[in-house]
C-alpha cells in the first residue's frame, strides 16, 4: 500500500541521476587544450567563480573562455575548450526502466538542472533517449537565472510544472538542493540509486512494472 501521496509530477535533476559525470576528467581535457595543469584549470574557475557564473547565465562561454585564459595565463580555442569542458558525461542506463515506467504511468516528467549552455547542449549532441526525452518541462539554472538550492528556481520550476507544489516528486543527489526543495513544499528525496527511486516511487503509488 502506499506510504505517501501519489505525485502529478516528477523532476529529475540532471548530473549524477540520468547521466553521471567526471568533472575531473573535464579539468584533464581542458588543461591538455589550454597548455596548463588540471590543478591551474580547477583554481582559475573557482578563484573566478567562473561555473557558478556561467550556470546562472550572467557570463557566456566567450566571457567563460576570456577570463579562463587569462587566470591560467594561456591561449585555447573557445570551441575546442568547451569540447574539453563538457565531454565528460556518460548515461545512466539504469535509470531506463523508470521513466519508461513513469511514462507509462502516465505521470509527467521534467529536468531541474544546474547546467551550463555548452554541457545542455553537448548533452542533446549525445542524443540519449532521455535527454530530454518526454520531458514536459525543463529549467535549467543559466535559463532560469539561478541555482539549486536558491528557492526562486523551484517556485520557477513549480510554474513551469503547472501543479501545486505538494504534488511534486523530485530527486537529486546533493542533500542541501532536497532540502531545499522540501523547503519549497515539494516531497524530494536523495538519489542514492534507480532502484532506490523506483522504492520511493513505489511508496508513493506509482506502479513502474518493473
Amino acid at each position: 500500500m502506499p506510504t505517501a501521496p501519489r505525485p502529478e509530477f516528477v523532476f529529475f535533476d540532471l548530473g549524477n541521476v540520468l547521466a553521471f559525470f567526471d568533472r575531473e576528467r573535464a579539468l584533464r581535457q581542458m588543461a591538455a587544450v589550454a597548455g596548463c595543469t588540471p590543478e591551474a584549470a580547477a583554481a582559475a574557475i573557482a578563484s573566478g567563480n567562473l561555473q557558478v557564473e556561467l550556470e546562472c547565465g550572467r557570463i557566456g562561454w566567450p566571457a567563460f573562455h576570456q577570463e579562463f585564459s587569462r587566470l591560467t595565463g594561456s591561449t585555447s580555442d573557445p570551441a575546442a575548450l568547451a569540447d574539453a569542458a563538457s565531454d565528460m558525461f556518460t548515461l545512466n542506463v539504469g535509470m531506463l526502466p523508470v521513466i519508461a515506467g513513469l511514462e507509462r504511468s502516465g505521470v509527467r516528467i521534467g529536468l531541474l538542472s544546474n547546467t551550463c549552455a555548452v554541457h545542455w547542449e553537448h548533452l542533446l549532441a549525445k542524443r540519449y533517449a532521455v535527454i530530454p526525452g518526454n520531458s514536459s518541462s525543463i529549467v535549467l539554472s543559466h535559463e532560469a537565472g539561478c541555482m539549486k538550492p536558491h528557492p526562486e528556481i523551484y517556485r520557477i520550476a513549480a510554474q513551469a510544472a503547472g501543479v501545486e507544489p505538494a504534488k511534486i516528486f523530485f530527486c537529486d543527489d546533493i542533500s542541501a538542493h532536497v532540502q531545499a526543495a522540501q523547503e519549497a513544499g515539494w516531497d524530494a528525496v536523495l538519489f542514492e540509486s534507480a532502484v532506490g527511486l523506483a522504492d520511493a516511487l513505489d511508496r508513493r503509488g506509482i506502479n513502474l512494472g518493473l
